[in-house]
C-alpha cells in the first residue's frame, strides 16, 4: 500500500492597505491560475510571525509590522495531486505605507495587486476561499 501523503504547513498573510488586500495569481501546480495571500512553507524553528514576514519580503519586498494570527483552514485537495494543506492565517500592515510591492517570483506568481474586500477577484486559492466562505473578514474591527 502506498503510504499516505504528510500535511504540508503553509503561512498566509493578509497584507492590509486601507479596505484592500494584496493577492497574487498563483503558477504553480498546485492552485494554479487562482489568487492567493502571499506566503508559503513554515520552515522548521520558525514562528508563524517570522515566516509572515520572511515570505512577503522574499515574495514582495515589503517589509511587514503589527503581525497577528488570525486563523487556520485545513484543506483536503485531490487534484492535481492528493494534498492536505492547513494554512495558518495572518494579518499584517507594510512597515512603509508608501512602498510598492514586486513580483520577485515570477515563476510562481503573475504578480502582486491590491483588491478591494468586497470585490475579490476569482477563483481563489483554497485556503483564502475557505476563510471567505466562513463569512470570515481580515480587517481589525475597532
Amino acid at each position: 500500500m502506498a503510504s499516505l501523503p504528510k500535511p504540508v504547513l503553509g503561512v498566509g498573510v493578509f497584507l492590509l492597505k486601507g479596505n484592500k488586500v494584496l493577492l497574487g495569481r498563483r503558477r504553480t501546480a498546485v492552485g494554479s491560475n487562482t489568487f492567493a495571500l502571499p506566503g508559503g512553507h513554515l520552515e522548521f524553528g520558525e514562528s508563524f510571525e517570522q515566516c509572515a514576514a520572511r515570505e512577503i519580503k522574499e515574495e514582495t519586498g515589503l517589509d511587514i509590522t503589527e503581525i497577528e494570527f488570525l486563523t487556520v483552514t485545513n484543506n483536503v485537495l485531490s487534484e492535481p495531486k492528493p494534498i492536505q494543506l492547513i494554512a495558518i492565517l495572518m494579518r499584517a500592515v507594510m512597515a512603509d505605507p508608501e512602498q510598492t510591492p514586486i513580483n520577485l517570483e515570477p515563476e510562481k506568481c503573475d504578480g502582486w495587486d491590491w483588491y478591494d474586500w468586497d470585490n475579490l477577484p476569482k477563483p481563489l486559492f483554497y485556503p483564502l476561499e475557505t476563510f471567505v466562505l466562513r463569512g470570515l473578514n481580515p480587517f481589525p474591527s475597532h
